[in-house]
């Protein structure tokens, strides 16, 4: 894995996005056009130019539908990528893939979604039972004891990284706590104006334990769209380009949806580690190369292992690592400068690959001093993806 096609072979041109809210009283068909067509004038890209989609398979936006109302003429790429808020970087890996390899010249990837006001995920009712399917008949063995909801299968991997390193929910809870700093200076955050303090979050009530209502992501409406294309292409466009200099996916051994108990050892994210592995390879960097990250922070009991499968702590020390600040405003790796999905909005991750092109371009309204290099990781619990965005 010394040398691969994919390193600097695309950039990202456009980006755009709707406001975020818990109902934003139009369709999810609606809040992706008007993401797209942000993406696509910021760009400087007409829309007839499109000839490539990329999204989530539970994204209830149909591609082909956004190419008739966008007017693409003849589109020769489209992806879904499956396992929810784990694809939330690899369409941009499927769009990198295409611009590489001659498949599409300008790829929109999106995602779309009233995950507050249509489809809750966190509800607990899904209608497993009238369709028994794979996954479905997977989760029978789960929730007749109780494990209903995202936040109870996270709780289990959660228990046992406290029992074994020592850490506290307090440690969950300074995660929450400087994602919300960053959340309450970003207007564009649900947040904005609204920090939380650490006993605010040891106060707030329990969901699962050890998971209280302040270490759970939000739930969100909005949509967020950029636009990938070759980096010669990009030389001659509207904004800076930022270059896709990693990007990965992964599943590991033993691999579950959410509930992945039966391997030896649940305290870490062997499949976000062989994503780390796969895109320090690509761009021939390391952990002290990368100047700011955004951490899929959908519970923050896994934004701890995912800073240890990365390197930029020993295993079992992310807690240390937490409680240095280091993570925070100021620290030596800022995480989740936008507010993350605890602050800003829970748009399945794409919210975050935004704010990694905002601060390799400069933009962010919490820009960190001098980036280089962006990591970006997806959902966890799940097969994953991440990538590393930066500079020529």
């Amino acid at each position: 894995m010394s040398s691969h096609l994919i390193s600097k072979s695309a950039a990202i041109v456009g980006l755009g996005a709707t406001e975020f809210s818990k109902n934003s009283g139009r369709t999810e068909l609606r809040l992706a056009l008007e993401a797209t067509l942000a993406a696509l004038d910021d760009a400087g890209i007409d829309p007839s130019e499109v000839d490539g989609f990329s999204s989530y398979t539970v994204d209830k936006v149909p591609e082909y539908e956004i190419a008739r109302l966008l007017g693409a003429k003849n589109v020769s790429f489209f992806s879904q990528i499956p396992h929810g808020g784990g694809a939330a970087c690899a369409p941009v890996l499927h769009a990198a893939m295409a611009v590489a390899t001659g498949i599409a010249k300008t790829v929109v990837v999106y995602r779309a979604m009233n995950e507050r006001s249509w489809y809750r995920f966190g509800s607990g009712s899904y209608g497993f039972a009238s369709t028994p399917i794979f996954e479905n008949v997977n989760y029978g063995w789960y929730m007749p004891h109780g494990f209903h909801t995202p936040a109870s299968w996270v709780g289990m991997f959660a228990q046992r990284y406290m029992h074994t390193y020592g850490a506290t929910s307090e440690d969950f809870g300074r995660v929450s706590v400087a994602v919300r700093d960053f959340a309450a200076t970003n207007p564009a955050a649900f947040f904005y104006n609204k920090p939380i303090t650490l006993e605010e979050h040891q106060n707030s009530k329990w969901i699962c334990e050890p998971l209280r209502l302040l270490d759970c992501c939000q739930e969100s409406d909005g949509a967020v769209a950029m636009i990938i294309t070759s980096v010669d292409r990009a030389k001659d466009l509207k904004q800076k380009p930022v270059y896709i200099k990693g990007a990965a996916q992964g599943i590991s051994d033993g691999q579950q949806i959410m509930t992945s108990y039966f391997r030896d050892d649940i305290t870490g994210l062997p499949e976000m580690g062989l994503v780390a592995k796969q895109l320090y390879a690509q761009s021939g960097l390391g952990p002290k190369d990368i100047q700011t990250a955004v951490i899929y922070d959908h519970f923050t009991p896994f934004v701890l292992p995912q800073l240890e499968e990365f390197g930029f702590c020993k295993r079992g020390e992310a807690k240390d690592f937490i409680r240095a600040g280091h993570h925070a405003r100021g620290g030596q790796l800022p995480i989740n400068t936008h507010g993350g999905q605890l602050g800003e909005a829970y748009i399945h991750g794409m919210n975050g690959i935004a704010e990694g092109v905002r601060q390799v371009r400069g933009h962010s309204v919490n820009q960190v001093k001098d980036v280089s290099n962006v990591l970006v990781t997806a959902g966890t619990g799940v097969p994953t993806s991440g990538l590393i965005l930066g500079v020529a």
